[in-house]
């Protein structure tokens, strides 16, 4: 008897053993997994809200923005996928959230660190010295362009595109932005377009090209005119 209680309380202990290793090792693959897709099909919360608010932005996604990555989310992140070269399979990860400009690890917020940082650096570069209304009209039309289908779907696409902004070529793109500028740059990320809409602006007194002259008009701030 001793020896069979003996064996039973082995194979009780082996049993439970085996039980927490399953548990340690699912959970194990299961944050692994979540650190690859952060937001997929059936996942909810902020994140999913952010994504949702982005693509219905820029024209991907149609539905409702409730927070619940269902198949309509899921049909607009493979569609902006494909037009990022990006691996086309629905799943928000950290390469297709950084090319939304989604902090991984904000959780929460209407972009992450380096739309802004970089968005405020274009600004000071191209309207320091403008009036803070013309400065977030530069913030607009930089966030007009990544909505069109006619520019690339990103924020830093958008800056870096060759040829779209002199102040790359310059250099003047690396200084460092003042407070109103970082300001400027999160008034535009949060929605506010003073252009209503308009992809180019150009400074009349400075402006050498004959193209740009023929672009439909909207409205001048600043030493600003910008266009559609």
């Amino acid at each position: 008897m001793k020896n069979y209680a003996k064996r039973q309380r082995k194979i009780a202990i082996f049993f439970v053993g085996f039980i927490f290793f399953i548990f340690i090792f699912y959970n194990f693959n299961l944050r692994n997994d979540e650190s690859i897709a952060l937001s997929r099909y059936g996942s909810s919360g902020s994140e999913v809200t952010q994504i949702q608010t982005k693509l219905k932005r820029w024209g991907y996604y149609n539905g409702s923005i409730d927070g619940i990555y269902g198949s309509k989310t899921v049909a607009a992140v493979k569609w902006f996928q494909s037009k990022n070269g990006l691996t086309s399979d629905g799943i928000a990860g950290p390469a297709t959230l950084a090319a939304m400009g989604i902090s991984s690890s904000s959780g929460g917020g209407t972009a992450n660190n380096s739309d802004l940082n970089l968005l405020a650096h274009l600004i000071y570069a191209e309207a320091r010295g403008e009036p803070y209304k013309g400065q977030v009209a530069v913030g607009a039309v930089v966030l007009n362009r990544v909505k069109s289908s006619s520019f690339p779907n990103s924020v830093a696409g958008v800056i870096y595109q060759r040829g779209a902004f002199s102040v790359v070529d310059d250099g003047q793109i690396n200084l460092s932005p003042n407070t109103t500028a970082i300001n400027a740059a999160r008034d535009a990320l949060n929605g506010w377009d003073p252009t209503s809409g308009c992809i180019y602006y150009f400074n009349p007194a400075t402006a050498k090209s004959k193209w740009i002259w023929s672009r439909p008009y909207v409205i001048t701030i600043g030493k600003h005119r910008f266009c559609k």
